[in-house]
C-alpha cells in the first residue's frame, strides 16, 4: 500500500521521460558538472573522514598525476593502454556480445610476447624480432578470443560466463609460466625480459606505446563508423534478425569481431611486456581489462570519446594513490574517493538519457 501511494506521489509531481539525440557537447557539459558536483561531495567526505583541507587534497591529486614530466608521462602510458583494452572490447560490445575476457586476451598476449623474448631474443636480431614478437601476440589474442565466440555461434553459450571463466584461466597459466621463468628457477620472482624491448624514441621511453595506440584508435574509429564491416556490427547489434533479415552472416560477423577483439589485446600484452614492464606477472593487466568495460560504455562506443575518458580514470587512479600516500592514508580512502567520482559520471548518464518531465499545476495525471 506504501509502495502504491509512492507511486502516486512521484507520478502527480512528474515523470521520466527518454530524451531524443542530444548534442554531444551538451552531453559533455552535463559530464563536467556531474566531475564537479562529485568534488564538492568528495570535499565534505574528506573532511568528514580526515579533517583535512580539501583545496589542498585535490592540490595533491594533480601533483600526482601530472606534477613532473615522469608522472606526466606515466599518466599518458597507463591512458595507452587503458584506452587500448577499451578499443579491443567496443567492437564486441557495439554487436552486443558481452566479451568480459579482455584482461584473459591481455595476459595471453604478453605471454606470447614474453616467450619470444626468451626462446628468440639471442637468435633473432631486434628488427626481425619485435615484428614475429608482435604477429605471434596478435594471433594468440585472437584465438583466445575466438573461443567462446566459436562456442557462442555453434551452441549458444553464454559469452559473459565463458569469457569470464577465461579470464582466470589465462591468469593461472601466466601464473605457472612466470615461476617456470623465474630467476633463480622456482623463486616467484619475475624475469627481466632483455631481449626485444620497444625502444626509445625522442628519449622517451614510453612514446612509441602512445603511437602505436594512437594509430590504433584512428583505424578503429574509421572501421567502425565508415566501413561495412563496421555496418554489419552496428546491425546486428541492433538486431540480430534484422541483419539475418538483410542477408548478414550473424555467425561469420560475431566470429570476425572477437578476432579483431582479442587482436588488439594482443597487441595490448606485447606493449605492456615489451615497452612497458620488460617482465611478465600474472597482474600485468593490472585490471584494465574490467575498468576497459567502464571506459567503453562511458563513451558511448565512439573511441575518440574513449581517449578522454581514459584520461580521466588514470587520472582519477594516480591523483588518489598520491593522496594516500602524502597524508598516510590508507588506500581505501583514495579508493573512496575515486569511486564517488565514477559515481557520479556514470549517473550523469541518466540524465544525458532521461529528463524529468514535471507536471503543471492542476494537470491531471
Amino acid at each position: 500500500m506504501k509502495k502504491k501511494c509512492d507511486n502516486l506521489f512521484w507520478s502527480a509531481l512528474g515523470h521520466i521521460v527518454k530524451r531524443d539525440d542530444i548534442v554531444w557537447w551538451k552531453a559533455w557539459i552535463i559530464r563536467v558538472l556531474a566531475v564537479l558536483l562529485a568534488l564538492v561531495v568528495c570535499g565534505v567526505v574528506t573532511i568528514f573522514l580526515t579533517d583535512l583541507n580539501p583545496i589542498e587534497v585535490y592540490v595533491t591529486m594533480i601533483k600526482g598525476a601530472v606534477g613532473s614530466k615522469r608522472l606526466t608521462w606515466n599518466l599518458l602510458q597507463n591512458t595507452a593502454i587503458l584506452l587500448c583494452v577499451s578499443l579491443a572490447v567496443t567492437p564486441a560490445f557495439k554487436m552486443k556480445f558481452w566479451n568480459i575476457g579482455a584482461e584473459g586476451q591481455v595476459l595471453v598476449g604478453g605471454l606470447a610476447t614474453a616467450a619470444c623474448m626468451i626462446y628468440l631474443g639471442e637468435k633473432l636480431p631486434p628488427a626481425l624480432l619485435i615484428p614475429v614478437m608482435l604477429i605471434v601476440s596478435i594471433i594468440s589474442g585472437a584465438i583466445w578470443a575466438f573461443v567462446p565466440a566459436y562456442f557462442k555461434t555453434r551452441y549458444n553459450s553464454n559469452e559473459t560466463l565463458f569469457t569470464l571463466m577465461m579470464n582466470y584461466v589465462a591468469i593461472q597459466i601466466v601464473a605457472f609460466f612466470t615461476l617456470e621463468w623465474s630467476m633463480p628457477k622456482g623463486s616467484g620472482t619475475p624475469r627481466p625480459l632483455e631481449f626485444g624491448q620497444l625502444p626509445t624514441i625522442f628519449g622517451q621511453k614510453y612514446l612509441i606505446n602512445i603511437l602505436i595506440v594512437a594509430l590504433i584508435t584512428v583505424i578503429v574509429y574509421i572501421y567502425l563508423k565508415y566501413s561495412k564491416q563496421g555496418y554489419e556490427i552496428s546491425v546486428v547489434g541492433e538486431s540480430e534478425n534484422t541483419a539475418r533479415y538483410i542477408g548478414i552472416n550473424v555467425k561469420k560477423v560475431v566470429l570476425r569481431t572477437m578476432l579483431i577483439s582479442g587482436a588488439i589485446c594482443g597487441i595490448t600484452g606485447f606493449l605492456l611486456v615489451a615497452g612497458t614492464d620488460h617482465s611478465l606477472k600474472s597482474d600485468t593487466a593490472g585490471g584494465r581489462g574490467f575498468t576497459a568495460i567502464m571506459v567503453s560504455w562511458l563513451a558511448k562506443f565512439n573511441p575518440v570519446f574513449m581517449v578522454l575518458t581514459s584520461l580521466l580514470i588514470v587520472f582519477l587512479q594516480k591523483g588518489a594513490s598520491k593522496i594516500s600516500e602524502v597524508y598516510r592514508l590508507n588506500s581505501s580512502f583514495s579508493d573512496i574517493i575515486t569511486g564517488i567520482i565514477i559515481f557520479f559520471i556514470i549517473g550523469s548518464e541518466f540524465f544525458i538519457n532521461y529528463k524529468i518531465k514535471f507536471n503543471k499545476k492542476g494537470e491531471n495525471v
